[in-house]
């Protein structure tokens, strides 16, 4: 398993790859987001990271997040109104608690079958790259 900073030097590594620069703020976030699987939203981010960079504003979190997430470095999860980002970009689906807004990885079960797929594509007019499921519920802390 790939340790804390060592997930984070490569995501930085892949920014600097892409052409952007790497600000103390862009690396503050890298390192807050890099193991954190609890799918924060930009405020969340923000919020904490706030102490330390003072003058950061909440747009340099954002789009940030933003950039990673159009890298492919970076998930984004809407629930709601809120975006949540997840470092973890494996396939796999999620678990929602109704109650806290708690939400978990689940590992990914085997891809659609190729019939399930095609009926779908056709029915919906879609063509089908990514498959992610969304389970919702009440998680151990709520039941």
């Amino acid at each position: 398993m790939m340790t804390h900073a060592l997930k984070a030097d490569g995501v930085l590594a892949d920014l600097k790859r892409a052409g952007l620069k790497l600000t103390p703020q862009r690396m503050a976030i890298v390192r807050e987001l890099a193991d954190d699987c609890t799918h924060p939203t930009a405020q969340e981010l923000f919020e904490r990271l706030r102490p330390a960079f003072p003058t950061m504003s909440f747009a340099t979190v954002y789009n940030t997040l933003d950039a990673l997430a159009k890298l492919g470095l970076l998930g984004s999860l809407r629930l709601g109104t809120a975006v949540r980002f997840d470092p973890n970009t494996a396939p796999h689906h999620h678990a929602v608690c109704d109650a806290c807004g708690a939400v978990v990885d689940l590992p990914a079960g085997p891809p659609l079958r190729p019939s399930v797929k095609k009926s779908i594509e056709e029915t919906s007019g879609f063509e089908i790259h990514t498959e992610e499921r969304t389970y919702r519920g009440r998680c151990r802390s709520c039941i």
